[in-house]
């Protein structure tokens, strides 16, 4: 038995015991997806069967995650090692059928949207548990690569990698009508040579044709776009129209990130970040010392205007306009080359790239945001 069969095998009794803590969660409110009779029997959910996997051959470990809405394992599918999702079961029938909505929605979604960024999608468990399996990424994730980093600042190639990572990640889910709503460092992951990022978790994710039902104060605050808020105040469900716009603000955020290795809003509580960002068209400082071509890409998006901020497409142009610009690093001499997709390789000079800046740049004018984070 190999040492990966037996931490799993070791796993086992944890899983048992992580079995009975949802089952008396569970025991406590209402039956799970399964309700055979009674007042509080809600309305079965469906998925595609082929979505499907055998829960008698799926395996739970350690839990590695948590999050509001359910925890993540470690698991083994046959003879796979994965990531498994388990989403809270809900204690009431509304709870229930608002859990069972979402965790549909994350499964079809999930196994639509197929791209070498995103987490891999295995398959799904209805009962005894609503489970999601994917691929387990043994790297961490930016949020916590980022902070073990901290004080020092990303490589610019390897920070402009990252960027391009989620950029074309977030430019497929848009390409497929996908709004993620919850662009973050916790919800991207590193490989295992921490030198590619995967968007997961699509808990919030939703197709752009229902926005107008969707719901205002949706995702999370730091990262989140201002339009996302009441225009009066921050009432909790409040409904409003918004599109996939609100992604590339939170890329805005999530590349400053990158280039700063800071906590944006430092010093300030979650709600008082979203109030700065919301009513005050407050921004994260930007250093003086960061080239022009990033400046602008970071304030077109998060301008405080939807309509004004890029699309994915754009943004990932620019970044290869800019990484175009740079010198090979020292120690790796030819690998920028790699980082790029050979159908966005260009021969045209550094010049010449600078010249596309220039051209984006009237396509986008830039408005100016506030550099002050102060209440």
């Amino acid at each position: 038995m190999s040492c990966e069969d037996e931490r799993i095998e070791e796993g086992k009794t944890e899983i048992k015991s992580g079995q009975l803590e949802l089952e008396k969660t569970a025991d406590e409110g209402s039956n799970i997806c399964n309700c055979s009779s009674g007042s509080d029997q809600v309305t079965q959910f469906t998925i595609d069967k082929k979505l499907l996997i055998d829960p008698n051959l799926l395996f739970v470990g350690s839990k590695i995650g948590e999050g509001a809405h359910g925890k993540v394992y470690e698991g083994k599918y046959r003879d796979q090692i994965i990531a498994v999702k388990v989403l809270h079961p809900g204690s009431t029938p509304e709870e229930r059928a608002s859990y069972e909505g979402r965790f549909a929605r994350e499964v079809t979604m999930m196994s639509r949207v197929k791209h070498e960024n995103l987490v891999k999608f295995i398959g799904a468990c209805k009962d005894p548990f609503m489970v999601i399996a994917t691929e387990l990424l043994p790297g961490m994730s930016l949020k916590k690569y980022l902070a073990n980093t901290r004080p020092k600042k990303l490589d610019l190639h390897l920070a402009i990698s990252f960027a391009l990572d989620i950029a074309r990640a977030m430019e497929c889910l848009h390409a497929n009508g996908v709004i993620h709503r919850d662009l973050k460092p916790d919800n991207l992951l590193l490989t295992a040579n921490q030198k590619t990022v995967k968007l997961a978790d699509f808990g919030l994710a939703r197709e752009e044709s229902v926005t107008e039902m969707m719901t205002a104060e949706t995702g999370t605050y730091r990262w989140m776009a201002p339009e996302l808020y009441s225009t009066v105040t921050l009432r909790h469900g409040e409904k409003k129209h918004y599109n996939n716009k609100v992604d590339v603000y939170s890329f805005g955020i999530v590349f400053w990130e990158l280039l700063t290795n800071r906590m944006p809003f430092e010093g300030m509580s979650n709600l008082q970040a979203a109030y700065a960002a919301a009513f005050k068209q407050a921004r994260p400082p930007v250093p003086e010392d960061l080239p022009q071509d990033l400046v602008f890409i970071i304030q077109s998006c998060w301008v405080e205007d939807p309509n004004m901020r890029p699309a994915f497409t754009q943004i990932v142009r620019m970044l290869n306009a800019f990484l175009f610009t740079l010198p090979p690093p020292p120690q790796e001499a030819g690998s920028v080359i790699s980082l790029l997709p050979t159908d966005s390789i260009d021969t045209e000079s550094s010049g010449r790239a600078k010249r596309k800046f220039s051209f984006i740049r009237q396509l986008f004018p830039l408005r100016k945001t506030t550099k002050n984070t102060s209440l």
